[in-house]
């Protein structure tokens, strides 16, 4: 795919709906009881934040085109400054940044080695996917926070993402070469299931498993059906 040297094809990005509008209109499951401690929670969605930044910064230093850089950063510097707004709710408490993070080090390590696509293409995906799946994960739980805790940090994560324009490079991608389509497809079909994983690792398991589960499923329903229709928008098979 020959990015240099020509113009790009002119691309209408797919509409992203808002969080507010992707969610079914049901009655949302309380998953007060699964919400980990308020340290817990935030130094493994600070450091969660962080990942995608990474990720992000990876793919816009492969970027095939300075317009795609461009674009790109707007969505890495939305994942910063989360990282930092979590940072700061951490540090509420006198708390080390790096010390509450590190628990949830290496199995967010591990998740970003298993996700990180073979190619540009696939680490778009990656981030578009990822990013979008476990944010509004990240925003469900944080309902569980104490009251104070769970206003300020709901108010850091539930923002704008960069989803729209991580939506339109992949667009802008497939239109300029289409045999990519089902290749992404397949690449975000495989991304789901270690995404589930990850998520489901940040909750606090009692011992009633049937109990758990009967509050996880529906919420993972949920997550499930967002993921379908960003992919949807892209004209990929979830």
């Amino acid at each position: 795919m020959n990015w240099l040297g020509r113009r790009r094809p002119r691309v209408v990005a797919p509409r992203i709906r808002s969080r507010s509008t992707t969610t079914d209109s049901t009655t949302k499951v309380d998953l007060a009881d699964l919400t980990p401690e308020l340290d817990v929670f935030l130094g493994k969605a600070a450091y969660l934040e962080l990942t995608l930044f990474e990720n992000l910064g990876r793919v816009i230093a492969n970027a095939p085109s300075t317009a795609a850089k461009s674009s790109l950063s707007r969505a890495a510097s939305l994942s910063l400054e989360k990282h930092r707004g979590l940072a700061a709710e951490i540090e509420r408490s006198g708390t080390s940044v790096a010390a509450v993070m590190e628990p949830a080090r290496a199995s967010i390590d591990r998740f970003q080695r298993v996700t990180q696509g073979a190619d540009w293409f696939e680490s778009l995906v990656t981030c578009y996917v990822t990013a979008g799946f476990l944010e509004d994960f990240l925003v469900r739980v944080a309902e569980g926070l104490p009251r104070d805790a769970a206003a300020r940090v709901s108010a850091i994560l539930d923002t704008e993402t960069g989803e729209s324009d991580l939506a339109r490079e992949l667009a802008a991608a497939i239109q300029a070469n289409p045999r990519l389509a089902s290749r992404l497809a397949l690449w975000g079909r495989r991304l789901v299931g270690d995404t589930m994983l990850i998520a489901r690792s940040m909750l606090t398991q009692s011992a009633n498993h049937v109990s758990d589960e009967a509050r996880i499923e529906p919420v993972f329903t949920e997550l499930i059906a967002a993921h379908t229709r960003r992919m949807d928008a892209l004209g990929l098979t979830a």
